[in-house]
């Protein structure tokens, strides 16, 4: 079973290497759109601070997030250290050393900051400034990002399993384990939790919800099935976060299906074609997507009614869109952030972190937007006025 696993691992390692260089199921190489001129420009990003955080992930493709508290920012290296930041100013609160690899998290669960590691471990660090609390064992990379309620901390591996850990001493409290495809993307959506219940997205195209105290199941939803002759087109992995709304819940698979589906029953609400790996945000009455191919969508949130579709960025591996201000913002692997209208999705605004890719979510605090590369280069932006 464990050299099963370690196969499914390997490919699904090389497999996030081909899918983010850009090539086709066909082999064609799809080549990045080239950047347009902004003619008429209406936003003016403007820099408010930067910090760097570590080496970033040094390459290797995570579950890193930026976190935003009423406290502080929290980010992560894969150097192992932890960070919480003014999120105003940009100026450390305390930086913590973990001594491993982290690759995922962080998350904030009450008094706890949690990260997990590519040896297989999730780290709880205390909130108020950084000490160590435990470690847990994990049944292989932590690529999760670890999130917790009340006295229950819930992380991913990469094999698959899920897995509850008393918030207080580490202990297993228990385990969730369902069929994963032999082949599948590297990437892992975080566990979510309402209430008394965690939903999670699963790598065979299934949404599963558990049972937070005990992980017992409740309901399976199968979101995508596998079809088409490819290896590539039977993917069906659930690897961007799972969104909440008011309604419902959002899912969006790597087989080509976005859903909005019944916190209680599992039904859905509606359903679209959309394929993506990378997530989504909501904004006044409309859901922003990015798809596999660099189209940002701007649907209805209550139908799924497409409102809109840009397609100026088509290939450039696009980070989960972010809403600030009034305006949808995405990152793309030349470290490019775009500001587009969320009345007609045009391209109206554009500035640069940096060279490397932006895969970490965007994070918005409704008064600065936060933004983190791939080489743990971390800037808070605002906008300024149209000239």
């Amino acid at each position: 079973m464990a050299a099963t696993r370690g196969m499914r691992l390997a490919l699904a390692v090389a497999l996030s290497a081909v899918a983010l260089i850009g090539c086709s199921s066909k082999g064609k190489a799809r080549e990045p759109a080239k950047l347009i001129t902004i003619k008429n420009a209406q936003v003016f990003p403007s820099d408010v601070w930067a910090h760097t955080i570590g080496g970033g992930s040094n390459g290797y493709y995570s579950g890193f997030r930026l976190i935003l508290d009423e406290d502080a920012l929290f980010a992560a290296a894969i150097d192992g250290k932890v960070y919480a930041l003014n999120p105003k100013t940009g100026e450390t609160i305390w930086r913590a050393s973990t001594k491993a690899r982290v690759i995922s998290g962080p998350g904030v669960s009450g008094d706890l900051v949690l990260v997990g590691t590519l040896d297989g471990e999730v780290i709880a660090l205390k909130r108020a400034d950084g000490k160590e609390v435990w470690r847990a064992k994990s049944p292989s990379e932590a690529l999760g990002p670890p999130v917790g309620s009340g006295n229950i901390v819930v992380a991913k591996s990469a094999d698959g399993r899920e897995y509850g850990l008393d918030a207080v001493t580490g202990e297993r409290k228990w385990s969730f384990d369902r069929y994963e495809p032999n082949l599948t993307l590297r990437g892992l959506s975080s566990p979510l939790i309402v209430g008394n219940r965690v939903y999670t997205g699963l790598d065979n195209g299934k949404l599963a919800v558990l049972n937070l105290s005990d992980g017992t199941p409740i309901w399976e939803q199968t979101i995508s099935v596998a079809t088409g002759r490819s290896v590539l087109d039977q993917l069906t992995d659930i690897d961007a976060d799972l969104l909440p709304g008011s309604d419902g819940l959002y899912v969006v698979t790597y087989g080509g299906d976005l859903a909005m589906i019944d916190y209680n029953t599992g039904d859905s609400r509606w359903r679209r074609g959309v394929k993506s790996y990378s997530g989504m945000a909501l904004g006044g009455d409309k859901l922003f997507v990015t798809d596999d191919d660099g189209t940002v969508w701007a649907l209805d949130a209550a139908s799924g009614a497409a409102a809109w579709k840009q397609q100026d960025l088509k290939f450039r591996r696009l980070s989960p869109p972010a809403y600030f201000k009034g305006y949808v913002v995405v990152g793309d692997y030349k470290g490019y952030l775009h500001w587009l209208s969320p009345t007609d999705g045009k391209i109206i605004g554009r500035t640069r972190l940096g060279g490397n890719p932006i895969v970490t979510p965007l994070v918005s605090s409704g008064d600065l937007l936060y933004v983190m590369d791939m080489a743990g280069k971390l800037r808070a932006y605002d906008v300024k006025p149209p000239r």
